[in-house]
């Protein structure tokens, strides 16, 4: 029963992580994209953003993996 509720949280974490990490990345694009510097300037932002942002959502994920495979 212990090991199921873990599951059941992983999976909930893993929900949740991903949402506040799409709301973070479209918040920082919407930022930068109000920005008064050509798209030229603000391209490096963007891709740096949006690698950084799901890069760090991806190890999050693989933790939570590996945590769940050690909790079946």
């Amino acid at each position: 029963m212990k090991n199921e509720n873990i599951l059941i949280l992983i999976v909930w974490l893993k929900r949740v992580i991903g949402f506040i990490a799409v709301l973070l990345w479209l918040g920082i694009i919407f930022k930068i994209s109000k920005s008064s510097a050509p798209f030229i300037e603000q391209a490096p932002y963007c891709m740096g953003s949006t690698m950084l942002i799901f890069g760090l959502l991806t190890a999050i994920y693989k933790g939570l993996d590996y945590w769940s495979l050690q909790n079946k």
